[in-house]
Parts: C-alpha cells; sequence; structure tokens
C-alpha cells in the first residue's frame, strides 16, 4: 500500500509526494486515477474505466489505451500503487491520504457534534471539511466522471449548508454570514435551504423588509427556472418573519429547526426490522455464504452488497436469509425497507422518514435533511440496513449511511451497475437437482421421490425458477389428488403454463408483469417479438429488425432488458457474436403479450424482418465466398420473384457490424445463427409468411445445415415451409423444398428416400417450365442413385443434369453435375469421360470463384488418378483439397480429403503415415454422425492395419466396415469392402473364406457394372 502519496479530488485530480505535485499526463491518465480512487477498496473492471472515460463513443483501441494509462501512472506513483485484478485495476493507497475521505470523515464528526448540540464544534469541524476543497470536484479532467463530481459538488454544498447552520445557532455572527451568504444564493438561487439561512440572517439583523424581498425574489426564481413552489420550510420561514416571530431569535427551540440545523440527537433505538426467515431455504448455500463474508468480514469501507436476479429468482430470500445470519455482527439494529422498485416506487425521502422513526427520530420535512440526520443516526453504530426491491441507484444512493461501521444489503432485480458496492451476488436460476430438492421441500418428499423424471419435468417447465418450483410445489400440496406427472402434463400446455403457476398471493405472471411494466416502449415491444419469434438465442442485431430500428438502438435495448434481468447472454459464439435469450417463462410471457398487444399484420412484420435479415446476410455470404451450391431461390434477395404482397421488402441490408462479423467466418457464422434461423422458418410458415419461408429454408441447405450436419433443423424448416407453399398453393416453392428435402435425405444416407423426393421435384419443375429446378433435381437423383449403386441409371439421369445446365450457362450447376457425372463414369471404369467432365466441373467452379466446390472437385480428380496407378498425383491433388476445406472450416469434407489422401498414402508404402490421419477422420466422421463417412473411414482404416501385416485388427475394422454398408443398403461399397476382407482371411491362411469373399464381391460388380468387374483381382 502506498502510505507517501498524498491524493487530491476536491479540485484538479492530483497526487502530491514529500511537498511534490506528480505528473500524472493528460486528462484521460488523471481520469483512471480518480474512477480507481473513487471506488477504493474495490475493484474496478476495465469496462467500467472505458465507460467511465470515453461514455458511450470509447475508441477501438480503448483496452490498449487503458493499459498504457496504467502503466504511465505506475511509473508516476510507484510500480504497486494500482494492482491487476481480473477482472480491471484496484488502487493500493491509505484512505487517510485521500482528501474525499478526510472531507468524509470530517462532515461525519461535525454532524455529530451538531447532533449533540455542541455546535461549535460542529462549525469547526464543518468548515475543517470545507477547507479542503481547491476548486471544482474532479477538475482537469474535462466532462469525464461527471456525475461523479456532481455528487461531489452537492456533497460540498450540503456541508456548507450545515456549517452556516451550526454557525446561526450562536448569536452575534450574522452580520458576518449576511455577506457570504448573499453571494452564494447568487450563485445559487434555486437552493431553498441557502435563501432561508439568508432570510434568517437579514431578520436577526434587523433588516425584515431585506428578508421578505429575498424570498419573493426565490418565489419568481423557482417558478421561471423550475415551474415551482416554494417548499414548506422556505414558506414557514417567511411566514415566521411576516409576523415577526419571536422563535426566529438566536437560542429560541423552533429556530434550530428552521435553520436547518438537526434536532437534537434522540435516545438511542436498537431496531430488528426483518422479516422473517424461511424454513426451508435451499440450493443458495455458496451465494449465503459469499454474501455473509461481505457483510461481516475485516473492511476498509462500508460493506454495500448487490443481489440481483430476475423476479422470482428468490433474491429476496435470499437477502432476508443472509441478514438473520449476519444480525449478531449489527448489534445496534437491522433496519428493512421495501422499496418497490418494480411495482411503485416509494420515493427516498419517504423510506427516510420510515426509517428515521425506527431509530426514535421525528423526520424533518425536507429530504436533505432527512438524509443529512439519518447519516448522523447511524453514524459509528454497527447498523445493517436491507432494501428490497430496489429499482435503480438514483432511489438507493439517499438511504446510504456515510459510516464504514454499517452494512448495507441491497436486492433489486436491475444489476445497479453505477452504485459503489463491495459484493455483487448474480442469482441464476436453479439446476436440476436443486430445483428438485425445492419441489421436494414444499410438495413433500415421498411424492416427488414416487415420481422423479414427473418432478425433473416439472422444474424444466419451471425453468429453474425457484417462484415456479415454490407454486407448483405449493399446488401439489395443496391438491393431494394430483400427481407431480398430472401437473407435468399441465405445464406442458406452453398456452395454460403461466395459469397453473399460481396458487394464492403468489403468481408468476404477476411479478413477470412488474417486470415489463417498468420497461420503456422500445424494450417492451423488443420483449414482446423476442417472445414470438422464439428463438433459442440471437444476437443483438436481431432485435435491430425486429425493432426496424439500427443496431445502435437495438444495443440499447437489450442492454435495458439484460439489465432488467429480463434477457441474459448466454456466451459470445464463434463468429464473436454475445448472444441472448429470455428465461422460458419469460418467453410465454412475452408471446402472451405480443398476442394481446400487438395487431397480427405488425406481428407478421416483425418475423418478416427478421427472416428477412438472415436471409440477406446468407446472401451476402454466398456471393462473397461461393459455395458451389446451384441457387435455387426465386428473386428474393434480388427484389424481384414472386412474394406473399410486401414479403420481399423485408429482405434488406442489416448493419456493417453484424455483416462483418458474418463475412469473416461464414462457417461459425452459420453453425451460430442456423437454430435460431430454423425457428423463425417456422414461424414464418405459421403466419403465412410462404415465399420468405420457402426463400429461407432453401438458402440454408448449402450453408448451415450441410456443414454442420442439422440434419433436425433441416427437415424443421422445410416440412414448415412446405405446408405453407401447399396451403397457399405455391407450387414453385413446393418444388424448391423437396429438391431440398431430396438433399436433406442424402445427406442422411436415406437414399430410397432421397430419390422419391427428387422425382417428384423434377415432375413438378417440368410441368412449370423450370428449367434450373428439374436439372437441379436430376442433379440431385443422379447422386442419389450413384450412392445406391445404380450407375447407369445415374449416368443417364446426370447426363440430362448437365445438359440442362449448360443449357442455362449456370456455372454452380455445371459445377455439380459435371462432378457428380464424372465420379459416376469413373466408377464405370471410363476414366477418360471421367477426366473430361471433372475437368469440366473445375473450370465452373473456378470461374464461379468457389473454393469448395474446386476443393471437393480436386478431390474427385485424385480418385482418378488413384485409380489411374498415378498414386503421387492422387495425393497431391487430395492435399490440395484438404488446404482448401481446411480453411474454410468445413471439418466434415476436409476428412473426406484425408480420407482420399490416406489411400494414396497406403498405395505408396506409408501405411503408418496413412493410419495416423485415417483415425483422426473416423473420429471427425463419428463426431458428425456420418454413418457414410464412418463406414469409409473403417474400410482404409482397414486397408491401412492389412498393409502393416496387422492382420487380425484389419478383419476387425473391414468386418466393422461391411456391416455399416448393409446397414445402409448400399451393396457396392460393401462389396469393395469384401474384396478388402477377402485379402485378409487369406493372409490369415483362410483361402476358403477369402475365395467366398471374392466370389460375393464379383456378383455385386458384374451386377452393377463397376469397374472391378473388369479388374484381375479374383
Amino acid at each position: 500500500m502506498d502510505t507517501n502519496t498524498d491524493y487530491r479530488l476536491l479540485g484538479p485530480v492530483e497526487a502530491w509526494r514529500a511537498g511534490r505535485r506528480l505528473d500524472l499526463g493528460g486528462p484521460k491518465p488523471r481520469a483512471l486515477l480518480a474512477a480507481l480512487l473513487l471506488e477504493h477498496g474495490r475493484v474496478v473492471s476495465v469496462d467500467a474505466l472505458i465507460d467511465a472515460i470515453w461514455g458511450e463513443r470509447p475508441p477501438g483501441t480503448a483496452r490498449s489505451l487503458i493499459q498504457s494509462y496504467v502503466s504511465a501512472l505506475r511509473r508516476a506513483l510507484s510500480a504497486d500503487a494500482i494492482e491487476t485484478r481480473p477482472p480491471g485495476y484496484l488502487i493500493r493507497a491509505d484512505t487517510a491520504l485521500v482528501d474525499r475521505t478526510a472531507f468524509e470523515h470530517l462532515t461525519a464528526q461535525g454532524r455529530q457534534a451538531a447532533a449533540a448540540g455542541d455546535h461549535p464544534a460542529a462549525a469547526r469541524l464543518l468548515a475543517e471539511a470545507l477547507a479542503l476543497w481547491r476548486g471544482p470536484a474532479l477538475g482537469g479532467i474535462g466532462d469525464t466522471l461527471r456525475a461523479m463530481a456532481d455528487q461531489l459538488e452537492e456533497a460540498r454544498q450540503t456541508a456548507l449548508e450545515e456549517r452556516i447552520s451550526a454557525e446561526l445557532s450562536e448569536a452575534g455572527r450574522e452580520t458576518e454570514l449576511v455577506a457570504e451568504l448573499t453571494a452564494l444564493v447568487a450563485t445559487h438561487p434555486t437552493r431553498e435551504r441557502l435563501r432561508g439561512q439568508l432570510m434568517l440572517t437579514l431578520y436577526r439583523s434587523g433588516r425584515q423588509a431585506d428578508a421578505l424581498a429575498v424570498y419573493v425574489e426565490g418565489r419568481d426564481v423557482l417558478a421561471e427556472e423550475l415551474g415551482i413552489d416554494p417548499g414548506p420550510d422556505l414558506r414557514r420561514m417567511y411566514e415566521s418573519i411576516l409576523r415577526a416571530d419571536d422563535e426566529l431569535l438566536p437560542g429560541a427551540g423552533p429556530a434550530a429547526a428552521a435553520e436547518g440545523a438537526p434536532p437534537a440527537a434522540p435516545v438511542p433505538v436498537v431496531p430488528a426490522l426483518l422479516p422473517p426467515a424461511i424454513g426451508d431455504f435451499t440450493g443458495r448455500a455458496t451465494h449465503l455464504a459469499d454474501v455473509r463474508a461481505a457483510l461481516s468480514g475485516p473492511r476498509e469501507a462500508m460493506p454495500v452488497v448487490v443481489v440481483s436476479g430476475t423476479g422470482g429468482v428468490g433474491k429476496s430470500t435470499l437477502g432476508v436469509q443472509a441478514a438473520h445470519r449476519v444480525a449478531e455482527h449489527y448489534p445496534d439494529g437491522q433496519l428493512y425497507a421495501e422499496l418497490r422498485g418494480t411495482a411503485d416506487p416509494v420515493a427516498p425521502g419517504e423510506v427516510l422518514g420510515r426509517l428515521l422513526r425506527a431509530l426514535g427520530a421525528d423526520p424533518p420535512e425536507g429530504d436533505a435533511e432527512r438524509r443529512d440526520l439519518f447519516r448522523s443516526l447511524v453514524a459509528g453504530r454497527r447498523v445493517l440496513l436491507v432494501l428490497d426491491d430496489a429499482g435503480s441507484e438514483s432511489q438507493v444512493r439517499p438511504l446510504l449511511p456515510g459510516s464504514a461501521t454499517c452494512g448495507v444489503l441491497i436486492t433489486a432485480r436491475a444489476r445497479l451497475g453505477a452504485l459503489p458496492c463491495t459484493h455483487r451476488a448474480e442469482l441464476e436460476v436453479f439446476a436440476t437437482e436443486p430445483g428438485i430438492e425445492l419441489l421436494a421441500s414444499v410438495a413433500g418428499e415421498r411424492r416427488v421421490r414416487d415420481e422423479p423424471d414427473a418432478a425433473r419435468r416439472i422444474v424444466e417447465l419451471c425453468g429453474g425458477l425457484p417462484l415456479a418450483i415454490r407454486i407448483a410445489g405449493a399446488r401439489l400440496a395443496t391438491q393431494r389428488h394430483w400427481t407431480p406427472g398430472m401437473l407435468a402434463g399441465r405445464l406442458a400446455d406452453e398456452h395454460n403454463r403461466l395459469d397453473e403457476l399460481a396458487v394464492g398471493d403468489l403468481e408468476v405472471r404477476a411479478g413477470l408483469g412488474l417486470s415489463y411494466r417498468v420497461l420503456d416502449a422500445p424494450a417492451r415491444t423488443a420483449l414482446r417479438r423476442l417472445g414470438l419469434l422464439a428463438a433459442s438465442d440471437v444476437a443483438a442485431w436481431v432485435v435491430a429488425a425486429l425493432l426496424d430500428v439500427h443496431e445502435a438502438a437495438a444495443d440499447r435495448v437489450v442492454e435495458q432488458l439484460v439489465d432488467a434481468q429480463l434477457l441474459h447472454c448466454t456466451g459470445v459464439d464463434r463468429a464473436g457474436q454475445a448472444r441472448f435469450r429470455p428465461h422460458d417463462l419469460v418467453r410465454v410471457y412475452a408471446a402472451e403479450r405480443a398476442d394481446a398487444e400487438e395487431p397480427p399484420a405488425e406481428r407478421a412484420a416483425a418475423i418478416a424482418r427478421a427472416l428477412g435479415a438472415w436471409l440477406w446476410l446468407t446472401g451476402r455470404v454466398a456471393s462473397d465466398t461461393p459455395s458451389g451450391a446451384v441457387e435455387l431461390h426465386r428473386g428474393l434477395l434480388d427484389g424481384d420473384g414472386p412474394t406473399d404482397g410486401t414479403v420481399g421488402r423485408f429482405v434488406r441490408p442489416i448493419g456493417p457490424e453484424a455483416t462483418r462479423r458474418a463475412l469473416a467466418d461464414p462457417t461459425a457464422w452459420f453453425e451460430a445463427e442456423a437454430d435460431a434461423i430454423a425457428t423463425a422458418v417456422e414461424r414464418a410458415a405459421s403466419l403465412d409468411l410462404h415465399t420468405l419461408a420457402c426463400e429461407a429454408a432453401a438458402a440454408l441447405c448449402s450453408s448451415a445445415y450441410t456443414v454442420g450436419n442439422r440434419f433436425e433443423a433441416w427437415w424443421r424448416t422445410h416440412d414448415a415451409a412446405l405446408a405453407a407453399a401447399r396451403r397457399a398453393e405455391d407450387r414453385s416453392g413446393e418444388a424448391l423444398l423437396l429438391i431440398g428435402l431430396g438433399q436433406l435425405r442424402f445427406e442422411q444416407d436415406r437414399f430410397p428416400e432421397s430419390q422419391g423426393y427428387f422425382r417428384q421435384a423434377a415432375r413438378l419443375c417440368a410441368e412449370l417450365g423450370d428449367a434450373r429446378g428439374r436439372a437441379a433435381a436430376f442433379a440431385g437423383l443422379g447422386s442419389a442413385l450413384r450412392e445406391a449403386g445404380r450407375l447407369r441409371a445415374a449416368q443417364d439421369v446426370l447426363a440430362q443434369a448437365v445438359a440442362g445446365f449448360r443449357g442455362i450457362d449456370d456455372d454452380p450447376g455445371v459445377g455439380l453435375s459435371c462432378r457428380y457425372a464424372g465420379t459416376v463414369r469413373l466408377e464405370l471404369g471410363d476414366h477418360d469421360a471421367a477426366s473430361e467432365l471433372l475437368d469440366e466441373s473445375l473450370r465452373a467452379y473456378r470461374r464461379l470463384g468457389s473454393r469448395r466446390g474446386e476443393a471437393l472437385t480436386l478431390r474427385s480428380i485424385s480418385l482418378v488418378r488413384r485409380a489411374l496407378g498415378e498414386y503421387a498425383a492422387a495425393e497431391e491433388l487430395a492435399g490440395r483439397a484438404v488446404d482448401l476445406l481446411s480453411t474454410l472450416g468445413d471439418t466434415l469434407m476436409s476428412a473426406y480429403a484425408m480420407q482420399a489422401r490416406a489411400k494414396s498414402r497406403v498405395r505408396l508404402g506409408r501405411s503408418a503415415e496413412a493410419e495416423a490421419e485415417i483415425r483422426h477422420v473416423l473420429e471427425v466422421c463419428r463426431g458428425y454422425r456420418d454413418r457414410f463417412g464412418e463406414a469409409l473411414a473403417l474400410r482404409t482404416l482397414g486397408e491401412c492395419e492389412l498393409a502393416a501385416g496387422r492382420i487380425e485388427a484389419a478383419e476387425q475394422s473391414l468386418t466393422t466396415a461391411a456391416a455399416c454398408w448393409e446397414a445402409l443398403e448400399l451393396p457396392l461399397p460393401r462389396a469393395r469392402t469384401l474384396r478388402d476382407l477377402a485379402a485378409a482371411r487369406e493372409a490369415a491362411g483362410n483361402p476358403a473364406g477369402a475365395h467366398a469373399l471374392r466370389a460375393e464381391a464379383l456378383e455385386v460388380f458384374t451386377a452393377y457394372e463397376a469397374r472391378e468387374r473388369d479388374e484381375p483381382w479374383v
């Protein structure tokens, strides 16, 4: 700790050592020092420092600048003056050497002296406190920390008024005070206490008319500048002077109150106002221990603990429990006040009146006098103050004691981030086990134990919210004929869930309504529309789309909802976006409000804007980083094509920051947004926004779902959009979605179903005259036929796809269909035709700029080179594919390219190197639940093991691979695996078994006209 440096805040921000002022640098480093000193004894986060120094517009280098300012201050002060302590910094300074602390200490002593009736001592002490001031508070740092500077100035002004009040209690000081008060009133014309003191001083000096004129002037100023009348204290002073009341003379009893001095100290009262603690307190042991430690441990400053959390999370319960546990550390009393911050906030003056009465004092009229008297009464006493359900910092600040001997415990739904505190406890909803424990404590241990699954389901449907769980338990306890399973069934209906969560005077809906009603209009609208959207989580820019505002405005709304504990941050996704979601019951309540308060057209427009924003970003990503997929959208991204009346206008650009993040890492962005987009598509479909739903579902086929194997979401979007398209008789949209469903089943290795969808789509596109759609359906059908081993049929269908795409100069289509057709020709042993088609595919993808399409084609070309015995060339081509796909973040297809490279390495005699790589491939495919890839990797692993002479391991891998192919109903790759297994059996000394396997494989190759039929391997 630095015990040699004097720190000065009451004027220009300075530091002195040995009579010399230290060079602290410019305004920003001094502002940082001031921010740390104002929170002395507490860690100040880097975010809080940035906000304090720059406000709402910090530079992009703010964090680096904070570090440089700290380094400069350490050089000026001492190396250990500022300690780095996550999430920010802590200043190590002797509080006795900070002028602000000395000022507060002296003013507290002065107030105690005044309360004891020792007015000369009070005047002397307060004068000493005021002498510490050297100019405006926190000078020399610009407008930074203006709010705190204003608070310090207010404290200075109050101390000045109290000093004058103490001097007015002594006779003979009037003449010297008149000049000072006249100047002060001229400087602060709306401060009624100063004006009253001037009036009293003039009256005592025999200037009654001047005193009355001062009142008239003040009345006019207050009316003109503030639009108010004088307060009751000033009016009483005026009336007393008007009638020449003797009570105004020095030494008269009532005059002391009129002068603004606190009344004589009452006999100390030890209040005990805490409500009873509940007997079934559950699940907050760690938080309880932390709060107890913060309130009862060693201290340098008054402990101020803030317990925050959403409504119904148990803040008051924890606060009261903790207060009872630490009551012994506060023998001079425990005060408690309900602030009703989320309903009808109680004014600080009213709260102070209650607290003063609890302390045995008669409250003065003015709020400032009440605050001063309260702080004087508790100064030096060990008193605990519990403020329950605080609404804002401004409601709390006037209620805080000024003595370090006191302790304060505050509960609030908002985080009260601007309130200096020594400890914050932010309560989350219960996890499953604590939730079940609470349910059992209310409903009865045996009933919950008898149906553990139902109990778990009740906690889940309550979202872990303690109030909801308590209500559910109470309903079970009072409805003895109900079982936990019955209650779980009733809660499962989302439309009636909040109706079920009510018992007696406890009701979840009412508590949520309190939080909702205190929001401003934009925040209420945002919450309603998030409830309507019902996405698992969203980035802030989605709120911008829902509200139709800029990103900066949406950020402020999201911040308000987070502070109100109605949204919580679920983390930062891989694209660098913070993501937010409401609690499940908040979402249900918000959806109720949306249905009740917003017309159907407004609800549909909000969903359309959100989905349109996602769709626009998907289009931007596709244009900047083409995947090579065939684009089947119908013009919405370009502003033409069919729409649902006005839907096309919702597909429009969004803010630059969201766009930048999406373009910086498209794979990460799609992964983060896929589930939310799927929910939005379902919601749009339910609102009959069929064109937008179809467009979005189709656009996602080539992006989010193929990369991440999000097959369930893929199915949900297409199923919902298809139903909407059919209701609207949108045959073009229907065809689009049938192609998507065919591709889904292909990716899931469900090839017969895939073929069925593609055939339906091809027929429908032919009827509609949609050449691109028909060619796309044929390309998909050909790929499904190829995987099923129907090579000749695949060749014929793909030839039509190639011709169709060539006819409309569609590079993505040419690239895709030629690649598929080339691999079929390879399977049939036509290497020349395969090479020609794959070369055409590669050229198309390169014209398009699709690195993914190029990589997949390079892998296919490597297969041709390997089939021709050009193993080194095959390895090189596959390696290029691996590099491209890895750069794009396509983990699964990168693994497929690795498998092709590993096969080439086996042929080159490098089986150990190949095996290491193929084991990674196997792990990736299993992680993606890709059964085709898993079977392919197992077969290649078996080849590696066979080449290494590990016959038993090879047999096991190849047998497993063959079983996988059989489960997938893919006879051709199974036959190839049987051929390898025959080699293993041969090496194991089982020629008969090997011969039987070869015969079975040859029969398949012959039936499917595969190239292996004519190879000399039998």
